[in-house]
């Protein structure tokens, strides 16, 4: 494909994701997704600290509200996580007690908030049961509360071996990676698998891992530029302090919660988009055939 047909199709395509976006009101489901997914924060980590204390590990939930918001900037996590170390000072000896099957549920809500978001962006209408649907976002929650202790651990124990290394290998303490590097390490790859096991499991359809990477590639890079761009924001010009007084911490995670929310529906719309144009050029392909002709379109009709 020339220059030109690459410029066009790529053109055609972000149209087809951005129109699709816009007509299925992305920005209204991105505070939907903003919103349930703040809501659903603490009661998860409620319940990994309930899990976490009845797998005789009671630290890891502290350690994986920092985890979680490793990746954020840091004056927007720092008030969301000092409120959630408060809510954790809180001891939950029980693990099956009403407030943390309550927790489940509610951060189900979250998991469900992403599923309808997706279901939109990938044009797929849910037929399968809703008992089934939510079921699966309870077991994800259980899951995604395990792989988070199993997480910390890493996080913990790779300074100590780091050190153990040193002290029998002085000489390879040139080249070890520092734990900042370690520690943002592990929580990047916790957010690409995330993303990954979102856009794979909770959407109706069926697709493959190629057909996931654009719109990962493209919500990691977004993710990115709006994390600098609204941390930079805050330090220059934004003061939520005055507008919002003692809610500033929580609107302020909101609004950066709202922005990774249209994202992350956007990566979404850009693998339907992608997956539309194949589509059709398959068509074309298989149409050019059959008449005896050769090649396909170069563009498609929205």
């Amino acid at each position: 494909m020339s220059r030109r047909g690459i410029f066009v199709a790529t053109f055609q395509v972000l149209k087809d994701a951005l129109g699709h976006f816009g007509r299925d009101d992305g920005f209204a489901m991105a505070s939907h997704v903003a919103l349930s997914a703040l809501l659903a924060v603490f009661p998860l980590l409620i319940f990994i600290a309930a899990l976490a204390g009845f797998l005789g590990v009671g630290e890891a939930a502290d350690r994986a509200s920092d985890l979680v918001f490793d990746t954020w900037p840091q004056n927007i996590a720092k008030p969301v996580v000092d409120q959630i170390h408060a809510v954790l000072t809180e001891r939950r000896p029980g693990l099956l007690t009403f407030g943390v099957i309550a927790a489940v549920w509610f951060a189900s809500n979250g998991v469900e908030a992403l599923r309808t978001a997706l279901n939109r962006a990938y044009r797929q209408r849910e037929m399968r049961s809703i008992f089934l649907l939510r079921l699966q976002s309870i077991v994800l929650v259980i899951v995604g509360s395990l792989i988070l202790i199993a997480y910390t651990f890493l996080v913990v124990l790779a300074p100590l071996a780091l050190a153990m290394l040193q002290r029998y290998f002085p000489a390879v303490s040139d080249v070890l990676v520092s734990i900042d590097i370690i520690r943002f390490g592990v929580a990047g790859s916790l957010l690409v698998f995330g993303l990954f096991a979102t856009h794979w499991l909770l959407p109706s359809g069926q697709r493959r891992f190629l057909d996931l990477l654009p719109g990962v590639a493209a919500t990691l890079v977004l993710w990115m530029i709006a994390g600098v761009s609204f941390g930079a924001y805050l330090a220059s010009f934004a003061n939520y302090v005055t507008t919002y007084g003692g809610l500033a911490g929580v609107m302020t995670a909101i609004v950066f919660l709202y922005i990774c929310s249209a994202a992350f529906i956007l990566g979404g719309e850009l693998n339907a988009a992608l997956l539309r144009v194949r589509s059709i050029r398959k068509k074309a392909r298989a149409e050019a055939v059959k008449d005896g002709r050769s090649g396909a379109p170069a563009d498609y009709q929205d």
